[in-house]
C-alpha cells in the first residue's frame, strides 16, 4: 500500500496506523474501559502491526498518564525497530491548562517516547484556556527547537482547524492532521463542514474509532457472549445498537467473503478510500490479532459499487 503525505509536511504514513490508548489499561481516566495489557503482550501486538507493514503509531499524554507512551516505546525497542522507520504520534492534553504548559511538559513527553522521535504531536482537545493561536505558536517553537517534527490537532471544529493552519502558517510552518471521530457509523465530519475543511487547508483527517469500538467487526452481533465480557461502559453503548446495525454487519460480511477479508477489514477499507486520500485510520488493537487485522485491511480495495452500498446502508442508519 502506497504511503500518504500527512498534509504538507515531510510525514509519509501507511494508510492504517495503530492507535494504542488500550495500552493505559486500567490507569488514568479510561480504567474503565479497557483491561490491562502486560508488556509482553504489548510488545507482540506492535511486532505484528510492524511485520503487517504499519508504519506509524498513535498515543497520548492522556493515555494512562503517559502508560500508554511508555509501553509503546518499549514494545519498538523490543522489536528492533529503527527510529527512522516508524512514526510516533502523542497528544498534549489541554484541560485546565494553558499554551504555555506545552513547553514545560515536552519533556515528559520525550522522556516516555525515547529514544523515538516526537515525529507528530497533537493539541488533543479544543477546550483549553488558550486559544488555537497560541497553542499553535508554543507548538512551532517546539518545531523549531528540534523537539518535535509535526503539529495536528484533535477534535477540532472547522473554524478552529483553519484558525490553527493560519497560525501556523505565519510561523512557515504546515498542519499535518485533524484527529477525529469517523466511521461507517460516525459521520458527522462530512456534514459539519470539517471534511471540506481538511480538503481546502490540505490537512490529513486521521480517523479515530474507526472500528465503533468494535461494533462493526460483528463480533457482538455474532457472539452474545463477547459483549457479556466486555467492559461495562462500552458494552452499555453497545447494546442498544446490535439490532439496528444488522443489516450493515450482514452487508459488511458480504463484501468481505469476496475479498477474503473480515468485516473489520471492510470497514476500515472504507473509512481510507471512501473520502479519496484525505483519510487515513488508526484502528486500536487489545489482541495481537487485531493488529494483523488492521494492517490486513490495506491488502485491497473496495469497488466503487462496494463503498456506495456501504455508504448508504450507513446513511439509512444513520438518518
Amino acid at each position: 500500500m502506497q504511503k500518504r503525505q500527512l498534509g504538507q509536511t515531510e510525514l509519509n504514513v501507511t494508510p492504517i496506523g495503530l492507535g494504542v490508548m488500550q495500552f493505559s489499561g486500567t490507569a488514568g481516566v479510561f480504567r474503565f474501559m479497557f483491561d490491562d495489557i502486560e508488556q509482553p503482550q504489548m510488545d507482540e501486538i506492535v511486532q505484528a502491526a510492524l511485520e503487517g507493514g504499519i508504519n506509524w503509531f498513535d498515543t497520548a499524554e492522556a493515555y494512562g498518564g503517559g502508560r500508554s507512551e511508555r509501553g509503546l516505546a518499549q514494545a519498538l525497542k523490543d522489536s528492533g525497530a529503527n527510529n527512522q522507520d516508524v512514526i510516533v504520534a502523542t497528544k498534549w492534553m489541554p484541560v485546565l491548562r494553558t499554551a504555555s504548559n506545552i513547553q514545560r511538559t515536552i519533556g515528559t513527553r520525550i522522556e516516555n517516547l525515547a529514544p523515538y522521535t516526537i515525529d507528530l504531536y497533537y493539541v488533543h482537545q479544543p477546550w483549553g484556556f488558550s486559544p488555537p493561536e497560541a497553542e499553535m505558536d508554543a507548538m512551532a517553537d517546539l518545531v523549531q527547537a528540534g523537539k518535535i517534527r509535526a503539529v495536528g490537532v484533535s477534535n477540532f471544529n472547522a473554524n478552529q482547524m483553519s484558525r490553527a493552519v493560519h497560525a501556523l502558517e505565519k510561523r512557515g510552518l504546515k498542519l499535518a492532521a485533524n484527529q477525529m471521530q469517523y466511521s461507517l457509523l460516525h459521520r458527522e465530519i462530512e456534514s459539519n463542514g470539517v471534511l471540506d475543511a481538511a480538503r481546502d487547508l490540505d490537512v490529513t483527517i486521521v480517523a479515530w474509532g474507526p472500528l465503533a469500538s468494535g461494533l462493526l467487526s460483528g463480533k457482538f452481533h455474532r457472539d452474545p457472549e463477547v459483549l457479556h465480557n466486555t467492559p461495562f461502559v462500552r458494552r452499555r453503548r453497545m447494546r442498544s445498537q446490535l439490532q439496528k446495525t444488522e443489516p450493515l454487519i450482514d452487508a459488511l460480511e458480504r463484501i468481505g467473503a469476496k475479498h477474503q477479508a473480515t468485516p473489520s477489514q471492510v470497514a476500515l477499507n472504507w473509512v481510507i478510500h471512501f473520502a479519496g486520500g484525505t483519510v487515513v485510520a488508526i484502528p486500536g488493537a487489545s489482541k495481537v490479532k487485531h493488529a494483523r487485522e488492521a494492517a490486513g485491511a490495506m491488502a485491497f480495495k473496495l469497488t466503487p459499487e462496494e463503498m456506495n452500498e456501504l455508504d448508504r446502508l450507513s446513511a439509512e442508519l444513520l438518518n
